[in-house]
């Protein structure tokens, strides 16, 4: 939970354009074996030291900040901002990003402190939004599914939607909020099962008893094995 509260911090202060701090991460760091999550762990390491009281009053003033900084914001969506790794992004992409990651983060303690909520809040449309956008890739690249051919996502609970995904013939995947008749397969899920399987929380074994699935067998299996679309 402190991780993850220094981590929203440290996402903050980027948006705000703070530097980046200047600290050696530890060798005996065995989860971070690449530079995206070493440049992730920069964040954290530097405040593992600090007391719960001084974690939760920077990030207090630190959403003071934000706060300001956004009511002040008049630049255009298109706007092009820099992103993690330096990375170029527009900035409605930059914004859209970063709700959805504190939303999630949100939710990552809200689960560990056994406080359920927010599930239907305007973050969780943005991650609504965020998520079913990857589904085409998923779908049609890497569950590999037959061309020509429609899957359906049935998901109810605090934020309900139905959508298809649609194979063409060259096999591309596209979102559609139309009804399929006969679609190869069907994943009827909750709300919460959906998110915490896309963000990689939980694994598919771990939530069977939650996930309905129906149709081709072998199709619901490689969708539901390259669900997760963070890292």
């Amino acid at each position: 939970m402190r991780d993850v509260v220094s981590h929203v911090i440290g996402l903050d202060c980027e948006m705000l354009g703070d530097p980046r701090p200047i600290h050696t991460l530890p060798r005996d760091l065995f989860h971070v074996t690449n530079d995206q999550q070493r440049y992730t762990e920069m964040q954290v390491d530097v405040r593992r030291h600090h007391t719960a009281p001084e974690m939760t009053s920077e990030l207090e003033y630190t959403v003071i900040r934000r706060n300001r900084q956004l009511r002040n914001e008049s630049r255009d969506p298109g706007t092009k901002v820099r992103g993690p790794l330096g990375a170029e992004l527009t900035l409605e992409e930059s914004m859209r990003g970063h709700a959805f990651d504190v939303w999630v983060h949100e939710q990552d303690l809200r689960a560990a402190l056994g406080r359920p909520g927010n599930l239907d809040s305007p973050g969780a449309h943005v991650a609504r939004d965020v998520l079913l956008s990857k589904l085409p890739e998923i779908v049609a690249t890497k569950a590999d599914a037959p061309r020509s051919s429609a899957i359906v996502l049935d998901v109810h609970g605090p934020i309900e939607f139905l959508r298809t995904i649609r194979v063409d013939i060259q096999g591309r995947g596209t979102l559609e909020t139309a009804p399929a008749l006969g679609p190869a397969a069907t994943l009827t899920l909750d709300w919460e099962t959906y998110v915490r399987l896309a963000c990689g929380r939980v694994t598919p074994e771990a939530v069977a008893d939650r996930v309905k699935a129906e149709g081709d067998p072998g199709l619901t299996t490689a969708i539901l094995r390259n669900f997760t679309v963070t890292p």
